[in-house]
């Protein structure tokens, strides 16, 4: 019964993480990247908070934040205040099918850090993988042309950024041992402190005429994006992840999540689904399969 619900846990986590892509770009036709992770952040900071409050766990949370401020300070700055505001900035650059694709090699990127991070060595299979990964990026970067002033670097080279960030924060987790609900409540808090003031200096700095007049689809995107990519599907997947008798059948729907995430793209975002994409993204996936074996 434990894998059952697992397994139900799981789908609802992969369903959600399916829309966000689709999320991402709506949000962005109103909000600036920055404007979208200060709301989804926020709202991030809540839906923890309100767990917190559900399973009685403060006590627990303010020991946990007390005893390693300053972990979580350095946590906080890279998830989520740069690396959303890096995703956002590469999902505003790049058609959703590009960046979601490209986002994915995350893992690819983890396990390259993980060699003079970790110490660890890499076997010539997971080398193929990741050759066969990051071939499947060229591919969905390039859309298979070598007429490469067509190619939007900025967005590719920002998406590829982000996966560096969201690797880093994973590889300083390998040794953290408090549970995920309080240890994600202080990142976002801790987020949430960078991100007023990466506010203050992009108003300060870059653009003094930052409107904060949002109209209401743009909030509610943005609210939608704190719930559903950063909130409560973490704490979904977490919790399919305990009640789990075998992990790897949990850990294997997540290959779902970029191709039902293509078909939602196609029907609401009208983008034309590039035949590059689809090969390109079924390549990363190979590659992170492969790894993971």
């Amino acid at each position: 019964m434990d894998q059952r619900k697992a397994i139900l846990y799981a789908l609802a986590a992969v369903l959600l993480w399916s829309t966000v892509a689709t999320a991402f770009k709506l949000a962005l036709r109103y909000l600036s990247p920055l404007q979208l992770l200060s709301i989804a952040a926020l709202t991030s900071l809540i839906t923890f908070a309100i767990i917190l409050t559900i399973q009685q766990r403060w006590r627990e949370a303010i020991h946990v934040g007390r005893s390693r401020a300053g972990f979580y300070i350095c946590q906080g700055f890279i998830n989520p205040a740069a690396y959303y505001w890096v995703l956002f900035a590469a999902y505003d650059q790049l058609p959703a099918q590009q960046a979601q694709a490209i986002n994915y090699t995350w893992a690819i990127t983890m396990s390259l850090l993980a060699v003079p991070f970790l110490k660890q060595s890499l076997t010539r299979k997971e080398l193929l993988a990741m050759l066969l990964a990051y071939a499947g990026v060229f591919l969905i970067a390039t859309g298979g042309a070598w007429d490469f002033s067509q190619t939007n670097w900025t967005g590719i080279g920002l998406a590829l950024f982000s996966t560096l960030l969201w690797a880093s924060y994973w590889l300083m987790n390998t040794k953290n041992t408090d549970k995920p609900i309080p240890a994600l409540f202080w990142c976002f808090f801790w987020g949430s402190i960078w991100l007023v003031l990466f506010n203050g200096a992009n108003a300060l700095i870059f653009d003094t005429s930052t409107n904060w007049s949002i109209p209401w689809a743009g909030l509610w995107a943005g609210v939608y994006v704190g719930l559903f990519e950063m909130g409560v599907t973490f704490f979904l997947w977490l919790t399919a992840m305990r009640l789990a008798t075998k992990t790897a059948q949990i850990s294997t729907l997540i290959f779902l999540s970029p191709f039902i995430s293509l078909i939602l793209i196609y029907f609401i975002l009208g983008e034309t689904i590039q035949v590059t994409t689809l090969i390109g993204l079924s390549l990363i996936c190979v590659g992170l399969y492969r790894l993971r074996e």
